[in-house]
């Protein structure tokens, strides 16, 4: 017999076992409930699975929504009808003394029936009785959260868990004969081997070998590992990875006639160039050549093995700074961050700093800033460490202060955040305050949490304008455009609150544009597409990167190196046309920045976007106020 799970046509993971002998397959689960993650019982007569069955909601601190999370726990099935259910309720009578009523043996009859041969077990025939086999399912008890590496042995289960609130693994053990759930450990992954006497276990990278525990595991006889050493031939593996390659891209590219490129043939053309490798990156050059006669847009190689020199990080103070004619160093503009946040911190412009534009530094750490052509020589390896400066509204020595600042290691987040504050003043100054900015850098996490950063608190404006530029792609984007795309059927009110409330909650009512360019790709393609086929408003700017092709993850080559497939991609839900790939999202709207004036601070695309949504403005009908109150009194 084999288990495994696959997705029904709802998308709910089904479980299925297949009998080897008579090749038919049978359904354990249905499609009501997603089940995955199937496994035998080491005496085969139970089948355990994960299935998410626990609805416990939980609800947004921004709007009035909910998500489920946590739902899953562990089900077991008795295989065979006879098989009881270890839950099932005992009798508590009491039995009989076995001792009083045994016989006496006979000891020399006892002694003459030993042998010196050893009982052989035989393995028994697994009985499976399909007929009602969902009807014998027991839940075992648990925690809901996220199960996975699931073992039964010895009346014993072995499983991980974690849950959202704590992303780290435990180790657990549930016995059926007691009826306990006992936790072996934190942060612990493990593996039992195929007879159930011992367990691999792994915690922080380190390794040991144990017998099945039935209780906290303790890792105190690792495995030393300090010497091990692998020998590699590295013209054997690159071949390998290649070959590799090429077969991931036959098995899984999204379309089996790989875009009419005949595969083999491509496979023979670069594989002449093998042998020649001598580096890695070589062979990386080789298999994105390769890749790359697939014409798709997502389509990554990434080397493995190679030398990765350690980098020595120079601190940089969050500020623009140039050599004065004095030797000294001017500070030109300061990165104003939000202090507030680690990530967004601003070396000077932190509390009891007092350093202002137009000052100078004079000295680091002591060094004379006259001595060196770069004051960031002075900061080598001086991120993250206090740093003393000596500072003065003029160039020279005379009236200068010591200050303490702690420089950072990348200024990246601070010129980000600075752009995004600088486009907010500047659309609000344009328009008087009505209208709202958002920009999304990609459609991950931090595209999410700048887009809920910058909606809620934006939701009374008039419009909106919202920025897809150098969006760098990611999965978010329907869940954004579900916020902009909802509109008002009801409004509430409430005594002593002047604002009244839209129905769905938290919906911004109102025209909007979405800024484009050339680097709003992936999801930052689908997103403008979605926009516009929603009616949602214009697109403005130029024509989008042009890559939907979907990847969903990678198989890692040997030498830790990957290849991206693209497995899935976007069609029109009207005419069944494959959509964007290739070619990228129009505006509606076509305008490009010049790169001077965009040098020079000027947005041309951004100008324009302010110019339309006043346009949009003109035609503005807002929700009607709150009514007068009834008078029931007649």
């Amino acid at each position: 017999w084999i288990t495994y799970s696959t997705p029904d046509s709802n998308r709910f993971s089904v479980i299925y076992i297949y009998n080897i002998n008579t090749k038919t397959t049978k359904s354990v689960t249905s499609s009501w409930f997603s089940s995955y993650n199937p496994v035998f019982s080491d005496d085969g007569k139970y089948l355990l699975y994960v299935s998410d069955r626990e609805f416990n909601p939980i609800y947004s601190d921004t709007e009035w929504n909910h998500a489920y999370t946590d739902m899953s726990k562990i089900y077991m099935v008795m295989l065979s009808k006879d098989t009881p259910s270890p839950f099932a309720p005992e009798n508590n009578e009491v039995k009989p003394d076995a001792k009083a009523e045994q016989p006496k043996e006979n000891n020399s009859a006892k002694k003459s029936d030993k042998t010196d041969e050893k009982p052989k077990t035989e393995l028994q025939p697994i009985k499976i009785d399909f007929d009602g086999i969902e009807n014998r399912t027991v839940e075992i008890p648990g925690k809901a959260g996220r199960y996975f590496n699931i073992y039964c042995v010895d009346g014993k289960v072995f499983y991980n868990y974690f849950s959202s609130s704590s992303r780290q693994p435990v180790a657990m053990m549930y016995d059926l004969k007691k009826q306990k759930e006992t936790e072996l450990g934190e942060s612990i992954r493990f593996s039992i081997s195929a007879n159930g006497k011992k367990m691999l276990v792994s915690k922080n990278h380190t390794y040991a070998v144990i017998d099945l525990p039935s209780g906290k595991i303790n890792m105190e006889k690792t495995i030393d590992l300090s010497d091990m050493k692998v020998w590699v031939d590295y013209h054997k593996e690159w071949k390998q990875i290649f070959d590799e390659s090429w077969r991931q891209m036959r098995d899984f590219f999204y379309v089996e006639n790989m875009h009419g490129v005949d595969w083999k043939a491509i496979h023979d053309k670069y594989a002449v160039l093998v042998p020649h490798v001598n580096h890695r990156n070589d062979l990386t050059y080789i298999i994105g050549e390769m890749v790359g006669e697939l014409s798709v847009g997502h389509s990554y190689v990434n080397s493995g093995d190679k030398p990765e020199p350690e980098r020595i990080k120079t601190g940089l103070l969050g500020a623009k700074l140039s050599k004065h004619t004095s030797g000294y160093f001017r500070v030109d503009k300061i990165l104003n961050g939000a202090n507030w946040s680690d990530a967004l911190r601003s070396p000077l412009s932190e509390i009891g700093v007092n350093i202002k534009e137009g000052d100078f530094i004079i000295s680091v750490d002591g060094v004379d800033l006259k001595s060196v052509p770069d004051i960031y020589s002075t900061l080598v390896n001086k991120a993250g460490k206090t740093v003393s400066l000596v500072v003065n509204s003029s160039p020279q020595v005379d009236g200068s202060r010591k200050v303490l600042v702690k420089p950072i290691a990348d200024e990246a987040e601070l010129y980000y955040y600075t752009w995004v504050q600088n486009n907010i003043q500047r659309v609000n100054e344009a328009t008087n305050g009505e209208v709202g900015y958002i920009h999304i850098p990609d459609m991950g996490v931090a595209g999410l949490n700048e887009f809920v950063k910058y909606y809620y608190p934006q939701l009374t404006k008039k419009a909106l304008i919202i920025d897809d530029r150098g969006n760098g792609g990611g999965n978010v984007s329907p869940m954004i455009l579900e916020r902009l795309s909802r509109e008002v059927y009801r409004m509430t009110m409430r005594r002593g609150f002047d604002q009244p409330s839209t129905i769905p909650s938290e919906t911004h009512y109102g025209p909007k544009v979405v800024l484009i360019d050339q680097y709003s790709a992936s999801d930052g393609d689908l997103f403008p597409y979605g926009f516009k086929k929603l009616g949602l408003g214009y697109l403005i700017g130029v024509r989008t990167w042009g890559g939907v092709v979907g990847i969903s993850g990678s198989l890692p080559f040997v030498d830790g190196g990957d290849l991206r497939k693209p497995e899935f991609a976007s069609y029109s839900s009207d005419t069944s046309e494959w959509i964007i790939e290739g070619y990228g999202v129009d505006p509606d709207i076509e305008i490009d920045n010049d790169p001077y004036r965009e040098y020079m601070g000027q947005d041309d695309q951004l100008n324009k976007a302010i110019e339309t949504i006043k346009d949009l403005l003109k035609d503005y009908k807002p929700l009607p106020k709150i009514p007068q109150a009834p008078d029931k009194s007649k």
